[in-house]
C-alpha cells in the first residue's frame, strides 16, 4: 500500500495567522468547522506522525475517499509553541491536531475513530485521544475538562469529566474499538454557569449526559490526536484513525449524510 508521502502542510488548501500560530484548513472530505495546527511543529514533526491517507491505497475511511492516520512511537516528542514547552523534558510524547479558541455557546462535536486490531495500549498510562480543553487553569491545574482516553484496566473509551469533579464513564469496551469504525457525537452548552450541558452519542445511542457548569470563566479549544506520558517506561507504537471530524452549530452540521455503521 502506498502511504501519501507528501507532508500534512503541503495538503492543506488554506491557512491564516494569529500570532505565531499558523492555523490550517484540512480537506472538508475530512474535517470541517474548524483550522488546525499540528503538535510539535517545525523541526521536531515527525512524517509518520500525522498523515492524509486515502481508502484506494488500503487505509480503512469511514465516508469518502480519506481519513487522517495518526502514529506515534516511543520518543516522538519535540517543542512547540506558544507556550514553547518542551515536551521531551517533560516525558510527554504526541501527534495531535489543535484548533483555534472558542468561547461559550450551544456546539455539536462529531469524530469516527478507528483502532486497528493490533492497537497496543500503553499500559500503565493512558492514552488522550480528544481533548477539550480550557486556557485558563484551575489552581495550579489546567487539565481539560473533557477528554476522551483509554487505558488497560477494563475501560475502552473514556469520557472523564472535570467539571466540577472528575470521574470516567465508559463509552465502548476494548472489543467494541479494535478493528472497527465508531462514531461519536457531543452536544454542549460551554458555560461557567449551573445550565450548561453535555451530551454524548456513541453509534446513535445516547450513552452520556451531565448538567451544570461545563467550563471555566476563559476560552477553550478542541484537540485530537494521539497524546500520552512515557515516564514509566518504552512505549509501544500506537496508530489511530479519525474521520469526519466536524464542529458545528447544529447537528445536521456535523452529521449530514453520514451513512450508518455495517
Amino acid at each position: 500500500m502506498k502511504i501519501l508521502r507528501i507532508l500534512i502542510i503541503n495538503f492543506f488548501v488554506c491557512s491564516a495567522v494569529f500570532g505565531d500560530i499558523k492555523y490550517q484548513s484540512l480537506p472538508k472530505d475530512v474535517v470541517s468547522g474548524n483550522k488546525y495546527y499540528r503538535i510539535p511543529d517545525g523541526s521536531p514533526f515527525k512524517e509518520h506522525g500525522i498523515q492524509i491517507v486515502d481508502k484506494k491505497d488500503g487505509y480503512p475511511v469511514r465516508a469518502g475517499e480519506k481519513s487522517i492516520r495518526f502514529e506515534l512511537r516511543s520518543g516522538d516528542c519535540g517543542k512547540y509553541k506558544p507556550p514553547g514547552r518542551d515536551d521531551c523534558k517533560h516525558y510527554a510524547e504526541r501527534h495531535e491536531f489543535h484548533g483555534k479558541d472558542f468561547s461559550k455557546g450551544n456546539y455539536w462535536y462529531a469524530w469516527s475513530i478507528y483502532f486497528p486490531k493490533d492497537y497496543k495500549i500503553a499500559d500503565p498510562n493512558r492514552t488522550i485521544i480528544v481533548q477539550i480543553k480550557n486556557r485558563k487553569k484551575f489552581g495550579e491545574s489546567q487539565v481539560p475538562p473533557w477528554y476522551f482516553t483509554n487505558f488497560n484496566n477494563g475501560y475502552g473509551i473514556v469520557n472523564t469529566v472535570r467539571v466540577p469533579g472528575g470521574h470516567a464513564t465508559q463509552l465502548l469496551t476494548k472489543e467494541q474499538i479494535l478493528g472497527q469504525w465508531n462514531d461519536i457525537l457531543l452536544n454542549a452548552k460551554w458555560t461557567n454557569k449551573e445550565n450548561g450541558f453535555l451530551k454524548v452519542w456513541v453509534n446513535n445511542k445516547l450513552t452520556y449526559e451531565y448538567t451544570g457548569p461545563t467550563k471555566r470563566d476563559d476560552n477553550m479549544y478542541f484537540k485530537f490526536g494521539i497524546y500520552r506520558f512515557s515516564v514509566f517506561k518504552e512505549m509501544p507504537t500506537q496508530v489511530i484513525y479519525f474521520d469526519e471530524v466536524r464542529i458545528g452549530k447544529t447537528k445536521e452540521k456535523v452529521v449530514g449524510k453520514l451513512p450508518p455503521l455495517n
